[in-house]
């Protein structure tokens, strides 16, 4: 089973939203790193919404209609 990745900021509700349901995951908090924030960018064709999910390769910008 691949890792899931949560990419946010440690402030944001939606992030902790995403956190929550995910007690598994890892989280990579994009203001700590300018390369981690990059690859966000990457998975998000460009868009500064966050949280940004990866589950099995596949990345969902938000949760539950939140960013």
């Amino acid at each position: 089973m691949a890792e899931t990745l949560i990419y946010g900021k440690p402030t944001c509700p939606h992030t902790r939203r995403a956190l929550d349901a995910f007690p598994h995951a890892r989280f990579i908090d994009v203001l700590m790193n300018p390369a981690d924030m990059e690859a966000m960018l990457q998975l998000s064709d460009g868009r500064r919404r966050i949280p940004v999910i990866v589950q099995d390769g596949k990345p969902t910008v938000g949760y539950k209609g939140g960013s």
